[in-house]
């Protein structure tokens, strides 16, 4: 139970690093059966330390404790509760530089990606925090004269949160900050690879003031014991999960017995289309911060790429001439574009669909070889000459591999675009405007990027169809998940 030095001594305040859950409104650095997890570096396989591995005993004392605070969190004004998620916004940012320290050193990514996934998250809190003094109903006009209709928005109560490892900083972000700016309470777990970033933000939560018991961090091995206690527990109103595809189904299954409110950003398979008139250099740039950031690992990456034939060789010369300048390495190292993967996994998926594609007829462009830096290092690849039989145009690959697919016209790239179960994002670069039109109305996503690769924001909704998910977050649309709507109908009034 000692954390690891490498970590500590970059640190400015060290005792953001803890050995413990935040459960209901105790720091708890045990657990029942004594059982631990460790938490390591993905770059280096060190042990940066060691949390007690909870289960369902401690989820349902910081549900317990969630409802007590949530129900004196809901009387607070909204400007009352505003005032302190700005305090705790506040915190995030005089601790950026730690905070992307932390997260590098349990995630992987460079250290300039890890700081921008910080000031992304705080973002959340921000805007949640504004959002917090407009929560309004309405008056409608009644049916009867002595009848007055009143639409009240009320929070939902206590909400279970499950995260992913690729973005242990933001992903809680855009949960926990409309959760408690409306009045609701939360207790989350996140991802046994990196808890770290999360129970440091749980820290900065207890400066700020946030009330003992409104947000908890149970820290476990698995989800799958966490999520039938949120699912099972009827003090729970709503789940919200980021993760995969598989997972969210199985939510969805055990919520059903109650009828669980449930908020899903589950798996995508995004189409990436490059038309002919596209401005291929701005095409290029969209593709690598679309399908290279955090090494591929993000839930809206570029995961297939479509280049129109007349202008195919040009964008896969200069797309692979880019790639080989990508520099792979240690995340917390000066000058690193790609870090590793986070663990063994996740290099054997890529690899597997590199031979898939490969065995189909497909080429390596430039790539395709593991790194002499460790076994979680893969060199970013482009595959060329790829076709709709291979896995990667059927499986989300989550990792530095960019295949790309040729195609002739609209209509085709269209269908081969929505031809996967996934919805969550697509993009595509162009210049006719009723192209543009066609294209962004026809692509069956959540989210269109259009000559852009940059999606993600505060301000806008995040969220997928089919089976990429339920429900939406951050913008103005982010509070309602949390919300009920009661329509209260007043008689006696005079005619």
């Amino acid at each position: 139970m000692v954390i690891h030095p490498s970590l500590l001594s970059r640190l400015k305040d060290q005792t953001l690093v803890v050995e413990a859950a935040k459960v209901g409104t105790e720091w708890q650095s045990w657990a029942q059966d004594g059982s631990r997890f460790d938490v390591t570096n993905p770059a280096t396989g060190e042990v940066l330390a060691s949390l007690p591995a909870l289960g369902p005993i401690e989820a349902r004392r910081a549900v317990e404790a969630a409802k007590r605070a949530q129900k004196a969190w809901a009387k607070r004004t909204g400007k009352d509760r505003a005032s302190v998620l700005k305090r705790w916004h506040q915190l995030w940012l005089e601790n950026l530089d730690d905070l992307a320290v932390i997260l590098t050193s349990e995630q992987g990514k460079p250290l300039t990606e890890a700081r921008g996934e910080v000031l992304y998250g705080a973002s959340y809190l921000e805007w949640f925090a504004e959002e917090a003094k407009r929560i309004y109903g309405d008056i409608i006009p009644a049916h009867a004269e002595n009848l007055r209709i009143l639409v009240m928005k009320q929070p939902v109560g206590v909400v279970g949160a499950i995260t992913p490892w690729n973005f242990p900083n933001a992903m809680i972000a855009r949960k926990v900050a409309p959760a408690l700016a409306v009045g609701c309470a939360m207790v989350a777990k996140p991802a046994a690879e990196t808890p770290l970033s999360m129970l440091a933000l749980a820290m900065l939560a207890d400066r700020a003031g946030i009330p003992d018991g409104l947000f908890s961090v149970i820290t476990a091995r698995s989800g799958s014991e966490f999520g039938k206690e949120m699912t099972s527990n009827p003090d729970v109103a709503k789940i919200t999960f980021t993760g995969s595809t598989e997972v969210g189904r199985i939510l969805m299954r055990q919520g059903a017995e109650q009828i669980k409110k449930l908020g899903l950003e589950l798996g995508g398979n995004a189409p990436f289309i490059v038309f002919d008139d596209a401005d291929i250099d701005a095409a290029i740039d969209g593709a690598m911060a679309a399908k290279f950031r955090n090494a591929g690992q993000t839930c809206v990456c570029a995961n297939r790429i479509y280049v129109q034939s007349a202008v195919y060789d040009a964008f896969l010369e200069k797309l692979s001439a880019r790639v080989s300048t990508l520099k792979v390495g240690n995340g917390i190292d000066q000058g690193i574009t790609i870090g590793p993967l986070i663990n063994a996994a996740s290099i054997d998926k890529v690899q597997d669909h590199i031979a898939d594609a490969l065995a189909h007829g497909a080429r390596i462009v430039t790539g395709g070889d593991t790194s002499p830096l460790g076994p979680l290092f893969l060199n970013p690849t482009v595959v060329a000459d790829v076709t709709s039989a291979m896995k990667v145009a059927r499986e989300e690959t989550f990792g530095p591999l960019a295949p790309v697919f040729r195609f002739e016209t609209v209509d085709e790239v269209i269908a081969m675009a929505n031809d996967t179960e996934f919805g969550l994002s697509g993009y595509f670069y162009a210049r006719d405007m009723a192209r543009i039109i066609k294209v962004a109305e026809a692509l069956e996503v959540g989210i269109v990027g259009v000559n852009t690769g940059l999606i993600s924001t505060e301000v806008a909704p995040f969220g997928g169809v089919k089976q990429s998910g339920l429900g939406r977050e951050g913008s103005q649309y982010g509070v309602e998940d949390y919300l009920e709507i009661k329509y209260v109908c007043l008689g006696g009034q005079e005619a």
